[in-house]
């Protein structure tokens, strides 16, 4: 390989007769280049540097060493890589695949690895622009010149101007990471420079008058050069091949794979060991709890043998007290007994005479709050059959007043009807007086004198009639206030199959969640049944909801519901069943609070499903009541 002094002297046209021979070589075969199919070499690199290339990384490395700017690279080999490009793209089919683990790749592809660097990468810029002030050379700060760097994508590190005892020397160094992707940026730092004709060669062969900066990576001549960009790289760093980075970063990690082997075989054996401490703890573990079921079944063992030992002897104490006891009841007969022979023989013992005379005090108080007691229920008893007398007699009562009111009625309504006859008779006979017949007006004196009679009688029947309405509406009251206070008696001692407490116009919601349980699931059926069960009973609460009218049915007038838009609706949305349930109540509502339309508490008879009498509700509650009493005596 020649010196960067012969490559200054070969001409371009030199280079390129070198690269047309080369080519003629490639084509007859002298030089060969393909190993095998997929396996290529170069012909014109060292025997210590040849390796076995894909198609695609050995026109990279041709490439790169053809365009190579180094001053290490001789003409001739730049013509005969330039050459080998030609060859390759040309003359050989490429067959393209995976490039080999070995391949050159990034910044290194086009770099010779023996060349010297400085390291870290270090750049050079020269021909900054300098201006004399004070007897001093002075220029811009470097972080202007980085900001630019950066921003063309260079990303140094920094920019230094150098300094010498004139002032700023017109010269820089710009350093940048001292990885890989450094390198990469410094090598494209260079080349930007070498396309604008303004790289190392460039300032070497430019003689006279220079314009704008000159830059390029910092190698072995920079670094031994006799000038300040020489002393400040000796400064900063070393000079290294790239082979030497390469193998040093290769060696670190080397290093790195044997310290991590050694840190995962170090925690291989901690981990063996922790198991193994693991399964010793395990072993030890299991044996303990083996031990403890073992105890814990002998403890077992113990406490059922001493329950059993202690329901023994609670067995043998309870017969025994029982055993006690008979002796003592029998002793207490004997004791009865002896007492009545004391009586008989008229006892002289004060002691015992005072004994008995407290025994039969007791007694006596014991029968006299026995006596109070039955005393009480006799007269609860009695209290209770007179108020249901009482209400019986009020019942008949009114039932012979309103038969009584109704011949009032009657005969009020026949008065006024003879009223009538009467007066129409006098208008007659006072036509018949003005002919002058003597008759007619004896007979109009005695209509006169009938009427006048009818009329006082017609007075007192409606004097009496309201005396009767007053007395009726009094005793309906009072039935009413009986029967309340029996649905509350009632609501206390409880209901049975027969007599019970009803509440009159309550909706039953069963039949809405029957039919919305075939729509929905169970607990969604049950919210949209409350909801439309609300909506319904806001409906029956409505008075001007009334879909109910009067007709006469074998005589008898009744109730019927005439169905109309929301009926119809609630039938055919929900089925029959709902609809029973709302109708029912509605006529429920109707005959039992028509000016309410709210739910009443009724006492009812399911047997026969009825309203149930006031006598059956005040048998049925003193029955209750008796029961009642009986076992709280018998608790007492």
């Amino acid at each position: 390989m020649g010196s960067s002094e012969e490559d200054t002297d070969i001409s371009d046209s030199e280079i390129e007769e070198y690269e047309e021979k080369s080519y003629e070589e490639l084509k007859s075969g002298k030089r060969p280049v393909k190993i095998n199919d997929e396996a290529y070499t170069c012909p014109y690199c060292p025997k210590k540097r040849k390796r076995d290339y894909m198609y695609k990384d050995l026109l990279q490395h041709a490439s790169g060493l053809g365009k190579c700017n180094s001053n290490k690279r001789t003409a001739r080999d730049k013509a005969n890589h330039l050459a080998l490009v030609k060859y390759l793209e040309q003359d050989v089919t490429a067959i393209a695949g995976p490039s080999q683990p070995g391949a050159e790749e990034g910044p290194l592809a086009d770099q010779d690895r023996d060349e010297m660097f400085v390291w870290p990468w270090v750049g050079i810029v020269v021909n900054i622009p300098t201006s004399f002030k004070e007897g001093r050379h002075v220029g811009e700060s470097g972080s202007k010149l980085r900001d630019e760097y950066i921003a063309r994508g260079f990303n140094p590190t920094r920019v230094r101007p150098l300094w010498n005892y004139l002032g700023h020397s017109g010269t820089a160094t710009v350093e940048f990471h001292n990885d890989w992707s450094g390198f990469s940026n410094a090598i494209s730092f260079e080349k930007a420079y070498e396309a604008d004709h303004h790289g190392k060669r460039d300032w070497k062969v430019s003689n006279g008058w220079r314009s704008g900066l000159y830059a390029w990576v910092a190698r072995a001549d920079d670094y031994n050069a006799d000038n300040v960009i020489g002393e400040n790289l000796r400064k900063m760093g070393d000079i290294r091949t790239l082979s030497d980075i390469m193998e040093e970063e290769a060696r670190k990690a080397n290093k790195l794979v044997v310290n991590l082997t050694n840190v995962i075989e170090a925690k291989e054996m901690y981990l063996k060991e922790m198991k193994t401490k693991f399964e010793e703890t395990s072993e030890s573990l299991n044996k303990l709890i083996k031990e403890k079921d073992q105890l814990h079944q002998t403890y077992n063992e113990e406490i059922r043998k001493m329950q059993s030992t202690t329901r023994e002897h609670f067995q043998k104490i309870f017969n025994e007290h029982e055993k006690l006891k008979t002796q003592l009841e029998t002793e207490q007969k004997e004791l009865e007994v002896r007492g009545k022979e004391l009586e008989q023989r008229e006892v002289q013992n004060e002691h015992e005479r005072k004994k008995l005379t407290e025994e039969l005090e007791q007694n006596a108080t014991q029968n006299s709050l026995v006596q109070a007691a039955t005393e009480e229920q006799r007269r609860v008893d009695a209290k209770v059959m007179k108020l249901a007398e009482q209400q019986k007699r009020q019942k008949e009562e009114l039932h012979k007043k309103i038969i009584h009111l109704e011949r009032q009625l009657d005969a009020k309504q026949a008065a006024e009807l003879e009223i009538e006859q009467l007066k129409g008779t006098l208008n007659v006979m006072k036509h018949m007086g003005d002919e002058g017949d003597l008759e007619v007006l004896k007979d109009v004196e005695e209509i006169h004198k009938k009427l006048r009679e009818k009329e006082e009688e017609f007075e007192g029947l409606e004097s009496l009639n309201q005396t009767l309405v007053v007395k009726e509406r009094k005793a309906n009251d009072e039935l009413q206030d009986a029967r309340k206070e029996l649905v509350n008696g009632l609501k206390d001692y409880g209901s049975d199959a027969n007599i019970g407490v009803k509440r009159m116009g309550e909706l039953n919601s069963k039949p809405f969640y029957e039919a919305l349980k075939m729509t929905y699931h169970e607990t969604e059926a049950e919210e949209k049944a409350s909801e439309i069960c609300s909506l319904w009973e806001e409906h029956l609460r409505d008075p001007d909801w009334h879909p109910i009218k009067v007709q006469e049915i074998d005589g008898k007038l009744q109730s019927v519901i005439v169905d109309d838009d929301k009926l119809i609706e609630l039938r055919k949305n929900y089925g029959k069943e709902a609809y029973k349930a709302v109708t029912t109540a509605k006529l429920e509502i109707n005959e039992f609070n028509p000016s309410g339309s709210y739910i009443v508490s009724e006492i009812w008879n399911f047997n026969e499903d009825r309203r149930a009498t006031l006598q059956e509700g005040v048998s049925y509650l003193l029955k209750k009541w008796r029961l009642y009493q009986g076992s709280r005596r018998g608790t007492g």
